[in-house]
């Protein structure tokens, strides 16, 4: 039998594979990388996130608009869907995972404190709510922040944070103006404190305020860096004035040095006391321990909240004041069912002794530049598009000139988390401890994405 026909199929065969292989990658090479959809967010004959949300979204309140992905596990920097694909967070859970995803250390204590002791309640003191609280004081006045930090709080949020804030500032007022007068609490346009009714009240954001109106009454609403405007807004009513040295939600906007002194002194002319809230900019996001830092002592705090990375992704939260605020705060005054709770409180000792190192500081800036300068190139390639860079730090925005929810979209789609703030701003709050190869690999993302939106 010939073996001459089987081997002229043969060949015809291999050509036609040779052919059509090299139509593809001829295919392929036309294809410009940016426009490359390496991630969509429905994958053809996967639905396993699909599965999961259609079982389960029916039963959540829908408070949230989610896209129809389902992540399951993730490690530092990097996060994975139920399909295994994997993406690069630049949004570090909005500013709460500052060591990054399941950290080891952390992972280890979780699970060491997990099976020794996790709630006891307030009514009894246990091993670690006292030790966090006196190395967030020591820490603090260490690194150049709240020189006469005294006193904490621990609850379980940032909302908590700052309802316990404005509720010790209230008590402040009235200790101090028996009359009932001094009750006012001043805040400022676009601020985001929280969602609880008093945080809420002092969040002047018709979105969220008008479903759940009418408000707490006593609140007045400024200017951010308005120095002309400090002293009718700042008056002897005023028992509290509650600022973020970094709007966050707001747009990634920084008050002013300046800005911030003036207030303080004019709080201190009234009476009034200087409440920071630094829940999302503070713990070494800025490239210092707390974002107020830098400024003299005058305008340092009497009242300072935190929460997000206190906890790193585990719900914590704390309100720290001085001996003024203190000395007024009696008991009952105040309380928590699971503030304080063991668990969280360890895992809190072991994160900001973590995120005061001097070392990670100095990434933190390092970090910074390499976002900047990749920020200021895209301002000279699309002038009518990037508009400002806002920020300091890993809390950073950059302000466009249009809705960014096309490119945060074609981001996802290329593997890269991203968010926005504000109006028209893209907010980047990635781990500190994301590697320098990520930032500039989730950059290199970000850029396709916003030259495949372009067309």
């Amino acid at each position: 039998m010939s073996l001459r026909p089987t081997l002229r199929l043969a060949a015809t065969a291999s050509r036609r594979c040779c052919s059509l292989a090299s139509t593809r990658l001829a295919s392929t090479a036309t294809v410009p990388k940016y426009k490359e959809i390496t991630h969509p967010d429905i994958m053809p004959g996967s639905s396993k996130s699909q599965s999961l949300i259609d079982s389960t979204s029916p039963y959540m309140v829908t408070t949230y608009s989610r896209p129809p992905i389902v992540f399951t596990k993730a490690s530092g920097s990097l996060i994975w869907d139920a399909a295994g694909r994997e993406y690069l967070d630049f949004t570090g859970g909005i500013a709460v995972n500052s060591l990054g995803h399941n950290d080891p250390q952390l992972c280890a204590i979780m699970a060491d404190q997990a099976t020794t002791l996790t709630h006891c309640s307030n009514l009894y003191y246990n091993s670690w709510v006292g030790e966090l609280s006196k190395k967030l004081v020591g820490l603090t006045r260490e690194k150049g922040g709240m020189h006469d930090a005294a006193q904490v709080f621990v609850c379980n949020s940032g909302s908590e944070a700052n309802e316990a804030g404005i509720k010790f500032a209230r008590k402040v007022g009235k200790v101090v103006d028996p009359s009932g007068q001094k009750v006012e609490i001043v805040s400022f346009r676009n601020a985001f404190h929280g969602r609880t009714m008093g945080s809420l009240s002092a969040t002047p954001n018709p979105k969220y305020q008008e479903p759940f109106a009418p408000m707490v009454p006593g609140f007045r609403v400024g200017e951010l860096n308005d120095i002309a405007g400090i002293d009718g807004l700042v008056t002897e009513r005023t028992c509290s004035v509650i600022v973020e040295p970094i709007q966050g939600e707001g747009g990634v906007t920084p008050a002013g040095d300046e800005f911030l002194v003036r207030l303080a002194r004019r709080c201190r002319e009234v009476g009034a006391l200087v409440h920071y809230d630094e829940i999302q900019c503070g713990l070494g996001r800025t490239g210092q321990f707390w974002a107020h830092g830098h400024l003299p002592k005058e305008a340092h705090p009497d009242i300072l909240t935190t929460a997000k990375a206190l906890g790193n992704g585990f719900p914590i939260g704390a309100t720290i004041i001085n001996e003024r605020v203190g000395e007024r705060i009696k008991v009952g005054d105040h309380g928590t069912t699971f503030g304080g709770n063991p668990l969280a409180c360890r895992l809190a000792c072991n994160i900001v002794e973590r995120l005061g190192d001097e070392k990670l500081l100095e990434g933190v800036k390092r970090k910074e530049k390499i976002f900047r300068e990749t920020f200021e190139r895209w301002r000279g390639e699309w002038p009518e598009l990037v508009k400002e860079v806002r920020g300091k730090g890993l809390i950073l925005g950059l302000q466009l000139s249009e809705d960014p929810a096309g490119i945060v979209k074609a981001a996802r789609e290329r593997g890269l988390l991203v968010i926005t703030a504000g109006t028209n701003t893209l907010r980047f709050v990635p781990a500190l401890t994301i590697e320098e190869g990520q930032i500039k690999e989730g950059l290199e993302k970000l850029e396709n994405a916003i030259r495949a939106t372009r067309e």
